[in-house]
């Protein structure tokens, strides 16, 4: 059997560029308000950029069934809308002062008016899915959003405390990969794809998500704020334990023990240094663990295609993971 050969970045956006054009401009009427506010906070956010990712999904989904109809791209729209209503409320939830290398939303607006954005933004994804008339669509959304709930409810109720490596990839799975994985979904229900289709479509999107949080969760502890466009170490400051400091937690001295428990109990740099940290991730090996968990994840993801047909849709799929895995920021 042949292997097929990955795309290039260039052959991805080249072959999606129209349509993640029309997402844009699709998301922009979306998010149209008569109240203003509303409308401003919305157009703010999109202008922030981002990667795109969730929507990229759906529509190579989509693609490598074949489907060409207009339902991609509005619901391309409806999960970045989605995905932007969790950030809005996430800066909310961890104070945060920055998103993306500017003043996040509720530095500038304020939390309560960003609160009921982020409800408008939830509701308003929801009305344009119902424009799909399908129940299985709304059942994956709703779903979804009570998961993702559950997720930063079970996350602030463990804050400061030490989690292990389970409760760590239950919280990622709600909290990141399940997005990830109805996106996949979503492109596998538009195509009308077999039962058999759409679950292994999830589960390339189910962990192709897991290896981005692991990364986005390293690059928290070891890239610079300039890169990275919002402050560093901002989990363990938050006192969130992630896959690198639980995996040293487990190798460590006592003493190493001891200083990541001070800091996640203080949430500051206080008394151990950042770069401390940094020496005891390092000296045990638990950054390039997780790293490597990433990677395992993002070849699961791979594998799990395998037996979609050979298409351009297919090769860029195959990219993706290693996009994921191989990103600064």
């Amino acid at each position: 059997m042949s292997i097929p050969s990955i795309a290039t970045a260039k052959e991805v956006f080249d072959l999606l560029h129209d349509d993640l054009t029309a997402i844009e401009q699709e998301f922009a009427r979306q998010t149209n308000s008569e109240v203003e506010v509303v409308t401003d906070i919305a157009r703010y956010l999109i202008s922030g950029g981002g990667k795109r990712i969730r929507p990229l999904l759906l529509l190579l989904s989509a693609r490598a069934l074949g489907c060409t109809s207009e339902s991609r791209i509005r619901l391309g729209a409806v999960v970045e809308m989605l995905h932007t209503a969790t950030l809005v409320h996430d800066d909310i939830i961890d104070e945060a002062s920055i998103r993306r290398g500017r003043p996040s939303s509720n530095t500038t607006w304020g939390n309560s008016k960003c609160v009921l954005a982020g409800d408008w933004l939830y509701m308003q994804s929801f009305r344009h899915a119902l424009e799909e008339r399908s129940f299985r669509v709304l059942d994956l959304l709703i779903a979804l959003t009570q998961q993702m709930v559950e997720g930063e409810l079970l996350q602030m109720q463990k804050l400061g405390h030490l989690i292990n490596e389970e409760e760590y990839f239950d919280l990622i799975d709600r909290k990141t990969a399940g997005l990830f994985r109805v996106s996949m979904q979503l492109g596998a229900v538009v195509s009308q794809a077999s039962a058999q289709t759409e679950a292994r479509l999830g589960e390339y999107g189910r962990n192709l998500g897991l290896a981005f949080q692991i990364v986005d969760d390293v690059l928290d502890l070891t890239a610079t704020e300039e890169v990275l466009g919002k402050p560093v170490a901002s989990d363990l400051r938050e006192g969130k334990a992630t896959l690198a400091v639980i995996n040293a937690l487990e190798r460590g001295t006592g003493a190493d023990r001891e200083a990541i428990h001070t800091v996640l109990a203080d949430r500051n740099f206080a008394r151990i240094s950042h770069s401390q940290i940094l020496e005891i991730l390092h000296r045990h090996g638990s950054i390039a663990y997780a790293m490597d968990t990433a990677c395992a994840y993002a070849e699961a993801a791979r594998l799990s295609i395998a037996e979609l047909p050979d298409t351009d849709a297919k090769r860029a799929l195959l990219w993706v993971p290693g996009f994921v895995t191989s990103r600064d920021r």
